[in-house]
């Protein structure tokens, strides 16, 4: 006869462990001798030995008795759902894998890749990081916006910075982060922003379209906020006289 802490030794597993079979009812507790000690037979220490393989082998506590008592066929039946269980989990791990070093690149864990490689195209340009930060939320509810918009819009993005104008732009879009709402600089470059606007056929349409993912700059920049609502009204006030012809 063993003592639990025998038995546990016998069987290579700690009394906790022991203690928490008991608790599940995987291994019965004997009672009490007269001394005041648990006492195990050696068919315990068998039993012990097969709970732990099993649990050890990736088999779920809640079927490891029901394995134990079961026919030849239905132990092999179970094995393989078991194992189609544990291939599931491990499929479920990968993609856990490949999405936590998805992290470790940053942008392209919710951004497609033509995205992330017109923000790199940016980065690359100069462009600050607080900049780069805000454009990649913006892309982020652009996408949330409309999905299936986003290719274009990506597209439309990277054949910008093959013109020289467009980039000056982006540059002077990142510097004027940094300014007061009420500096000087702030009245030229609205007036810049619009002409280029103009000479771009600008979609005031889709301005209203795309106006919650915009949002994201304006709350970052009260000198943005200022530049966007004046964008705002000269478009309206220049498609109103067209709305009364």
């Amino acid at each position: 006869m063993l003592t639990i802490s025998q038995l546990a030794a016998t069987a290579g597993v700690t009394v906790r462990a022991v203690r928490h079979y008991h608790q599940v009812g995987l291994l019965p507790e004997p009672e009490r001798d007269s001394s005041g000690y648990r006492r195990y037979p050696a068919q315990a220490a068998v039993d012990l030995i097969r709970i732990k393989t099993l649990a050890e082998a990736g088999v779920p506590l809640a079927r490891i008795d029901a394995l134990r008592h079961a026919q030849p066929a239905e132990f092999a039946e179970a094995v393989a759902e078991i194992d189609a269980e544990l291939r599931r989990k491990m499929d479920q791990l990968a993609e856990h894998r490949r999405r936590i070093a998805a992290l470790a690149s940053g942008d392209g864990l919710v951004l497609p890749p033509e995205v992330v490689a017109n923000l790199d195209r940016m980065r690359a340009l100069g462009v600050s990081e607080r900049t780069l930060r805000l454009e990649r939320d913006t892309w982020i509810l652009l996408q949330a916006v409309d999905p299936a918009a986003l290719p274009r819009w990506a597209a439309a993005k990277k054949a910008s910075f093959e013109d020289p104008e467009t980039v000056r732009l982006f540059l002077r879009c990142d510097e004027s982060l940094g300014w007061e709402p009420d500096d000087p600089r702030v009245d030229e470059f609205i007036e810049e922003l619009y002409a280029w606007e103009l000479e771009h056929e600008h979609d005031a349409a889709e301005v209203d379209h795309t106006r919650f993912a915009f949002s994201r700059v304006t709350e970052a920049s009260p000198t943005w906020q200022r530049i966007l609502a004046e964008l705002d009204h000269r478009r309206r006030t220049a498609a109103a006289p067209a709305a009364r012809t």
